[in-house]
């Protein structure tokens, strides 16, 4: 009976010095202590309990992994995760890695199955000798239960019940890691166990670790690194090295201590180890930033963000897609091409501050697939100091839409006129059909909107130019190349607005947020908020001949198991493709002939300036049949409190920013480097059948009226200049450029004669010019006057012939004289030659025409008359009616401060008594004209639509208004008025 005692003593003193060694070192046993409290017996039939009656293992949820995303060519661009870890298999682990977790953690790990109570009483008395914690109590499979349990905490709470120290959970781990013994073999649950412990400095796993401390993978670990990881894993936030010096001193301790248990279990040598704890750390701590604020293209980034995380493919919930995104693992593949983005990077950079006030966005989108290929905005991504709303940073992604953490938008001015155009070319407009013109219109009758309402605006005055000039005939070319507001008002009141809405809505404008479209008058001009990746998309329709795609940022997915999901892009046929083909035949007159003449990137190009009234922003939208962009301009404090006059942007300063003059260029720069490796091809020349022959009444007569008014201006001017000894003479391009190309420096020019604007758009007389206080500035080729110094351009210009075509008045059926890669050259039978015409048989060409088509005289004189007789010459006008002395001085000293446009959109400054800052031509508006200007469409408005215009658009609005505003984003109009917009 004594001895039998004894014995019961004795088993009790042991299990009572397993359990206190279980509390000091983590062991497993010291969930038994309480059952051993009520007797032996008791407590062996718990124990048996215990290692008999195993739970089902832990159901294993995939662990949080890192998601990738990658740009076309398989390089990341950015990467998500709620904790930052990549799985590896075993293999793909050092095994001097795995020999250095099993030394410090869990020497008996191959040895025991589960339970190593010989390892745990061993823990216990080295941890106690040593006064803290040298050796693992636990198991790797009890730790790999403990981590398990973690990573499926969804709370704090939960969190902290499976931190909690206490006789229950030190059970349940024993349970599990049994159960899990059971199920795996000792390889497997090691490699569980390296992918789901925490290292520090935020990196879970041995991979991760292994790149976030020494950048390497981890099956590149040397003796040294794989001992520093291996002793991090006890306490990874006491040796976090990110954390200070002092950590760091932890954290190569624990190096030492692993080595020598290296070293004491025969793993390595003596030696070996000594010399490993001589090395330094020699950490070389990789930064793994999460999100989009360390990606290389943050505003793409936030796109695809948005895109996963409101599209129902990703999850049914927001939760499920936020989870999928920061936990999946998943590999992204996106559209973005590093060559383009850069080219829209450095063109927007080469122009615009990130300090400026004034922002520039650009999105670059391929036709036929909607793939977004370069999304760039002139500041930085991120917040500013002291989270001010302004300065060089900013977190909305301007160059998107609202749902895709973009801002409110920008109106798009004269970019929507192509929504008018196809629409008309739809309904069987003919090229050179038109009408004609008055110089101011009032919307008061014909415009419905697509409920059937009558929206008419009786109190609204449209105005050309800036609000003075007089109409005349004009072609819808003509109206197009020089962005006439009037002609595309009366245009839309034709076709109807609901039919430009519907064809909009087709190739997918929508409000940048999120609401209805504006169904007003001046739809076609542009009084909708928008953002360049939409208006990017609508124009890349036309590029692919109709097919309107759905921007699409992702092309796959693939699954953490390798599992690959194809996204197709979401296309329609907006048009039909002989409308886009004429549509892309009008727009590249453009480039040729209008708002953009002298700027070009060296291939088949179309598009569409858009200046806004008051220039409250800028636009230029175009393509080429592989590439479509769209750049916009306008203040970030707010774009009708802050227009865009009288402004440094870039260190240039710019009287006025149109769409020809910062947009234009930044998407000539960036389309030109963007398609450096592309090649050139042609657009599909279009129906002539069907779009050919069409007949503006009067035009022609306009024209020759016009050239015999000019003529004789021009023999007067001839005669002064030729008495005063330095006379000037013009060539055919000097005499026709102002008809054909209409700038639009131009546009903005006062005194246009109607005659002037049926030749192409602007004439500009002579008093406008003395008003302004710099003249406009032209493309390299065409004559510049300083001084009565003249420069000749080739007499024989494309313009020059196509004038002289149209006074032939050629038959529409002539076959089409093709240019490169099929598309009609300039000269051919469209264009200028088939508008001037009747529709009955041409009469033969005067002999003043005849006489203008002979070679060149060798003097002066005969040049000149040469070039008196030949096509329109509202250009020359402008030249010989400032050459008098007095003009001349002060024109020359205008010049001379005024930089001009070179045909790659590029400035240089004519210098004149001194050096002149860098500037561009929208520079040129004097003060009284901006004055004028101001006061002209500021009395089309009322007091109360003045009022909340200014409350609504302003970064920072007045007390006496309660719209709020998102900081950081360019504010918007929120009455849909009908605005008097400047035209192009």
């Amino acid at each position: 009976m004594t001895s039998r005692l004894a014995g019961q003593a004795g088993l009790g003193r042991a299990v009572l010095a397993l359990g206190m060694c279980g509390a000091a070192g983590g062991a497993l046993v010291a969930g038994l202590v309480l059952p051993f409290a009520g007797g032996a017996g008791l407590a062996a039939r718990s124990a048996a309990s215990v290692l008999t009656d195993l739970p089902v293992p832990l159901r294993e949820e995939p662990l949080p992994e890192v998601t990738r995303l990658l740009d076309r060519d398989g390089h990341q661009i950015a990467q998500f995760y709620y904790q930052n870890r990549q799985s590896v298999p075993l293999g793909a682990v050092a095994p001097v890695m795995r020999q250095a977790i099993v030394a410090i953690e869990d020497a008996r790990f191959y040895e025991h199955g589960g339970l190593d109570l010989k390892g745990t009483l061993r823990a216990f008395v080295t941890n106690t000798r040593a006064g803290g914690i040298r050796q693992g109590g636990s198991s790797i499979s009890q730790q790999l239960v403990k981590n398990i349990m973690l990573s499926q905490a969804e709370s704090e709470q939960e969190r902290a019940q499976a931190l909690v120290r206490s006789f229950r959970r030190k059970l349940d781990e024993l349970r599990y890691a049994l159960a899990l013994e059971r199920k795996y073999t000792k390889d497997q649950i090691l490699e569980r166990y390296l992918n789901i412990a925490y290292f520090g400095a935020g990196a879970f796993g041995v991979q991760a670790a292994a790149k976030r401390f020494f950048g390497v993978d981890a099956a590149d670990l040397t003796l040294t690194q794989a001992a520093t990881l291996a002793g991090a894993v006890r306490t990874p936030y006491d040796t976090d090295p990110t954390l200070g010096d002092e950590h760091r001193d932890r954290l190569r301790a624990r190096r030492d201590l692993v080595l020598g248990r290296m070293a004491e279990l025969g793993v390595i040598g003596k030696d070996a180890a000594r010399t490993a704890a001589a090395d330094p750390l020699a950490l070389h701590l990789r930064p793994e930033p999460g999100g989009c604020a360390g990606s290389a293209h943050p505003f793409f980034c936030v796109y695809v963000e948005r895109e996963v995380l409101t599209n129902p493919a990703f999850g049914y919930t927001r939760a499920d897609r936020e989870r999928r995104l920061q936990r999946g693992g998943l590999t992204i593949w996106t559209t973005i091409d590093p060559v383009a983005q850069r080219a829209a990077e450095r063109a927007i950079a080469s122009r615009v501050s990130p300090r400026d006030n004034q922002v520039a966005s650009e999105t670059m989108i391929e036709p036929g697939t909607g793939r977004i290929r370069a999304m760039a905005v002139s500041k930085r991504y991120g917040r500013n100091p002291h989270d001010r709303d302004l300065g060089p940073a900013t977190t909305y992604n301007l160059a998107a839409d609202m749902a895709h953490g973009g801002g409110l938008g920008l109106q798009a001015g004269s970019t929507f006129k192509v929504f008018t155009l196809a629409t008309a070319l739809k309904q069987g407009m003919r090229f050179g059909d038109g009408f004609t013109i008055p110089g101011a219109y009032v919307p008061s009758y014909g415009y419905r909107d697509c409920s059937g309402k009558s929206v008419n605006d009786p109190n609204t005055v449209i105005h050309n130019a800036g609000g003075e000039g007089g109409g005349g005939p004009l072609s819808l070319e003509m109206g197009t190349w020089q962005s006439v507001n009037i002609f595309y008002m009366r245009l839309e009141r034709e076709v109807g607005l609901c039919d430009v809405v519907q064809t909009a809505k087709s190739l997918g404008i929508r409000r940048a947020d999120g609401t209805s479209l504006h169904e007003v008058p001046t739809f076609t001009l542009g009084a909708n908020e928008m953002d360049p990746t939409t208006v990017a998309a609508a124009y890349a329709a036309f590029a692919a001949r109709g097919r309107y795609c759905r921007p699409m940022a992702v092309t796959a997915v693939v699954e953490r198991d390798g599992t690959r999901t194809e996204t197709p892009p979401a296309c329609v046929t907006a048009l039909e493709p002989a409308v886009a083909d004429a549509v892309s035949h009008v727009l590249t007159g453009v480039f040729t002939k209008g708002t953009m003449r002298g700027q070009s990137i060296g291939r088949p190009v179309a598009g569409k300036t858009g200046t806004n009234n008051g220039y409250t922003s800028a636009w230029f939208a175009g393509y080429t049949p592989a590439l479509a962009a769209a750049v916009s301009v306008g203040d970030i404090r707010g774009s009708y409190r802050y227009p865009l006059t009288g402004v440094t942007i870039g260190g240039r300063y710019y009287g006025a920013v149109q769409g020809a003059s910062l947009p234009g260029p930044i998407w000539v720069d960036s389309m030109h480097a963007a398609l450096r490796d592309t090649p050139a091809y042609g657009f599909v020349p279009p129906d002539m059948a069907r779009f050919g022959g069409g007949f503006t009444p009067g035009l022609k007569e306009a024209l020759e009226k016009q050239r015999e008014k000019e003529k004789k201006k021009r023999e007067a001017e001839r005669e002064k200049h030729d008495d005063d000894g330095d006379g000037a003479s013009a060539s055919d391009e000097d005499a026709t450029d102002g008809a054909a190309s209409g700038g639009e420096h131009a546009s903005s020019s006062t005194g246009t004669t109607p005659l002037a604007r049926g030749a192409g758009g602007a004439g500009t007389a002579p008093t406008a010019l003395r008003a302004a206080p710099a003249a406009p500035a032209a493309p390299a080729s065409r004559s510049t006057v300083v001084r009565s110094t003249v420069v000749r351009p080739a007499r024989d210009s494309p313009i020059a012939a196509a004038a002289r075509s149209a006074a032939r008045g050629s038959s529409p059926r002539a076959p089409l004289r093709r240019g490169p890669g099929g598309v009609p050259a300039t000269t051919g039978r469209t264009g200028w030659a088939s508008l001037a015409r009747h529709r009955a048989a041409p009469p033969a060409a005067p002999p003043a025409v005849r006489r203008a088509e002979a070679p060149r005289a060798g003097t002066r004189r005969d040049t000149a008359r040469d070039t008196a007789r030949s096509g329109t010459a509202e250009r020359g006008t402008r030249k010989h009616a400032i050459a008098d002395h007095a003009t001349a001085d002060a024109t020359a000293e205008r010049r001379a401060a005024v930089p001009h446009r070179t045909p790659r959109g590029r400035h240089s400054a004519v210098r004149h008594e001194g050096t002149n800052p860098p500037a561009t031509h929208s520079a040129n508006r004097s003060a009284p004209h901006n004055a004028k200007h101001s006061a002209v469409h500021d009395a089309n408005r009322s007091a109360p639509h003045n009022a909340k215009q200014s409350a609504s658009h302003t970064a920072k609005p007045p007390a006496r208004s309660s719209a709020p505003r998102r900081a950081g984003s360019p504010a918007r109009r929120h009455h849909p008025a009908h605005p008097v917009r400047r035209r192009a």
